[in-house]
Formats: structure tokens, C-alpha cells, sequence
């Protein structure tokens, strides 16, 4: 979204299609469902926060998501909450779950006995990532002793146990370790070659950023999807806390358009709806058929900003 124009309008549709914008009648939500989405949760820690999961989950399920997945605890502090979620959700929804799994504080022996355990309970899918130090994001990472040293190795590893289908990360913006953009891609490259079917994008707000990072990508000889993580922002601080630590960077125009609503919850919604919505609108624009929705957990933007794409329950 541009501050000054609006939401973006000028974004070509697909082949043979009228562009979407203020002189046609066309928009997104008219148009058969082509789109994939995704949607990660986090496992809850109470009562209360269970609740709310199961709510969300059941708000969501009926626009039929590609997959849940289910997020891991820095150092695998979530692992039985992350195992409990991701078997029910297969269980009770009959989508597909992916569970997230991390290098961090466990040798390969231990994590390789937790892959198994996912696939002697019938998931197939991990979402295979190096992880955030015990300390949190921003603590310096190092590997553990006997442990895999990093996504790559673990995808590799993985694949040794079953054929699972495996989804990495990727990041637009550069991961805060990596020396420089190409370092990024050659580390993206190799957990691709190890045999990663998908990587699942860092979330980010400028769409120049994504594509950039797409472009860049399939030059380095990366063919699999790419799939852009959408964070819908409604508490800006928040994310802008997040955003420090992962290495994304927050423009100045979202910052303005937040500016005042520190006490206006409503309206952060709405705002957020439609900045994520404008930012799906203009990716879709440019061939981006899948969007993975990083939910915190709230049903609410998610599903809004589906119904503006066209996704909607069948």
C-alpha cells in the first residue's frame, strides 16, 4: 500500500484477464478460487489460550487451507504442546498438519526420535528450520554438540527417515546471520538440493521485496515454490519488536497509517486488513498463487483478508 495513492490498483490480473482497479468492475473476490493459503498457529500454553486456538481453528477450517502448521518452542520448550495440536488438527479437521521442527538444544539422535514419532502418527509434513537460540530471537545461535548445525543438514536427515514433505524458510530481507543477500540464497540452495519441497517466506511489507527476493531465487537455480508469509499487523509495536529481531524492516508509511490508534482497536483492524490485503492483491498480480498467513492465533484479519482474495468457504 502506498500512503499517498491508496491501495494499490495498477497490478495486472492473470493472462487474458481485465486489470483489477477503480475503472472496472472486477476485484479479486468475483473470481473463481484459484488461490492457495496456509495458516500457521502457535500451540497454546492455557486454558484460555486453548479455546481461542480451537475457535480460530474452527473459523478457518471450512476455506479448506493447503495446511495448517503448527509453530516449535525456542530449544523445543512446545514440542509435546506442538505434537498434541499438530495430531489433533489432522485428527478433527482432515487437513493437513505440518509440524515445525528446529536444530536447537537437542542432538540428532533426539530430534530424529521426534520425526519418527511424527510419522508413526501419520504426519507427513515438518517444516524444517535452524530455529531462534533458547535465549530468543536476537541471542547469538550457536549448534549443539552432536546436534544437526544447521536446516539444511536437517532436512537431509529427515529425508533418511521417511519422505516427508518439508517446507523451509526464506528470507526477503536477508536473515540476520547471512553475510549478504547471496550468502542467503546459497544457504536457501543448499536446503533446497538436501530435498525441501517449499520455502515459506519471513514475513515482510513492501511487495518489491518479495519479488526481488522470488527473482533472485530462481537465479540461484531454486525451483520449488515460493510462498510469501503474511503477517496481517494489528498491534504495530508489536511487530515492530518482532521485525527488529527477525531483520524485516518496517516502512515508514506503515508506521503513519498506525499513528494514533494505540486505543482504537477497531480501526487497527481494518487498517491491517487492508494493508495485508493490498499486499496479497499486488503479489497475486505478479503469478503469486499461495499465501501462508502467520495467524497469532486470531481468526478474525486472517479470514477477512481470504474473503477479499476469493478464498471463502466451499
Amino acid at each position: 500500500m502506498s500512503p499517498d495513492t491508496g491501495p494499490l490498483s495498477r497490478s495486472p490480473g492473470p493472462p487474458g484477464a481485465r486489470p483489477a482497479g477503480a475503472g472496472t468492475s472486477e476485484f479479486p473476490a468475483r473470481a473463481p478460487q484459484r488461490l492457495k493459503v496456509s495458516f500457521e498457529f502457535s500451540p497454546p500454553k492455557t486454558e484460555t489460550a486453548e479455546r481461542t486456538l480451537w475457535e480460530t481453528v474452527t473459523r478457518l477450517t471450512p476455506l479448506r487451507p493447503a495446511f495448517f502448521s503448527v509453530t516449535y518452542g525456542a530449544g523445543g520448550s512446545t514440542r509435546q504442546r506442538t505434537h498434541e495440536t499438530v495430531a489433533r488438527l489432522k485428527s478433527e479437521t482432515g487437513i493437513d498438519a505440518a509440524a515445525h521442527l528446529t536444530c536447537v538444544a537437542a542432538t540428532q539422535g533426539e530430534i530424529d526420535d521426534v520425526a519418527r514419532a511424527y510419522w508413526d502418527a501419520g504426519i507427513r509434513h515438518i517444516v524444517a528450520l535452524r530455529g531462534d537460540p533458547p535465549s530468543g530471537m536476537g541471542g547469538k545461535y550457536s549448534a549443539h554438540p552432536g546436534g544437526y548445525a544447521n536446516a539444511a543438514a536437517l532436512v537431509a536427515g529427515l529425508k533418511k527417515i521417511g519422505n516427508f514433505q518439508i517446507s523451509v524458510a526464506g528470507y526477503p530481507e536477508k536473515h540476520p546471520d547471512s553475510a549478504d543477500e547471496q550468502a542467503d540464497l546459497d544457504n536457501l540452495k543448499r536446503k533446497v538440493d538436501a530435498g525441501a519441497d517449499r520455502c515459506i517466506t519471513q514475513f515482510f511489507f513492501e511487495a518489491d521485496d518479495f519479488l526481488r527476493f522470488r527473482d533472485g531465487a530462481a537465479g540461484a537455480g531454486i525451483h520449488v515454490p515460493i510462498v510469501p508469509g503474511v503477517m496481517p499487523v494489528s498491534n504495530f509495536q508489536g511487530i515492530a519488536r518482532m521485525a527488529g529481531l527477525c531483520g524485516a524492516k518496517v516502512p515508514g508509511w506503515l508506521a503513519h497509517l498506525f499513528d494514533g490508534l494505540d486505543d482504537d482497536a477497531e480501526t487497527r483492524r481494518m487498517v491491517a486488513a487492508t494493508v495485508a490485503g493490498d499486499l496479497c492483491r499486488r503479489l497475486q498480480g505478479e503469478g503469486v498463487d499461495q499465501f501462508h498467513f502467520y495467524t497469532l492465533n486470531r481468526a478474525d484479519l486472517t479470514f477477512a483478508i481470504c474473503h477479499l482474495l476469493g478464498v471463502r468457504p466451499r
